[in-house]
C-alpha cells in the first residue's frame, strides 16, 4: 500500500478519533483528552493512537481507564465513518511530549530570569 495512503487514513482517523471523543463518549471519567497521532501498520490491521491527557494524576488515570473501556465502541465509529476492509484494531498510547514541551518551556523560562537578574545586578 502506498505511503501516501497510509497517511491519509491516518490523519483521518487523527480527526474521527478526536471528534467521537469530543462529541460521541458520555462516560463521565474522560477529562481532556488530546489525540496528538495515529500510526496504522502497512497492513492496516492494527493502529497505535497517541493521546494526551491534561490534568493531575489521578485525573489522568481515570480518563486512561474511560478510554480503554470505550475501545470497542470508538473502533465500531470509525468503521462506520471511514470505509475500509477491515477496521483497525486501536491501541491507545500515552504521548509524554507536551508534558516533555512544557517542562523545556519552565526551564528555558527560569533561564531567563536567572539571566535577566544577573544582568540587573
Amino acid at each position: 500500500m502506498s505511503q501516501l495512503r497510509i497517511e491519509k487514513i491516518q490523519e483521518l482517523m487523527k480527526q474521527e478519533i478526536s471528534q467521537i471523543i469530543l462529541q460521541e463518549l458520555k462516560d463521565p471519567r474522560i477529562g481532556f483528552v488530546t489525540v496528538t497521532q495515529v500510526e496504522i501498520t502497512r497492513d492496516l490491521s492494527s493502529a497505535k493512537v497517541f493521546v494526551s491527557i491534561m490534568g493531575n494524576d489521578e485525573q489522568i488515570a481515570k480518563s486512561w481507564a474511560g478510554l480503554n473501556s470505550s475501545l470497542g465502541f470508538i473502533r465500531r465509529e470509525v468503521g462506520h465513518r471511514i470505509r475500509l476492509r477491515v477496521t483497525p484494531e486501536l491501541k491507545f498510547v500515552l504521548d509524554k511530549s507536551l508534558d516533555y514541551s512544557d517542562h523545556i518551556q519552565k526551564l528555558l523560562l527560569q533561564i531567563e530570569k536567572q539571566e535577566h537578574s544577573k544582568d540587573a545586578e
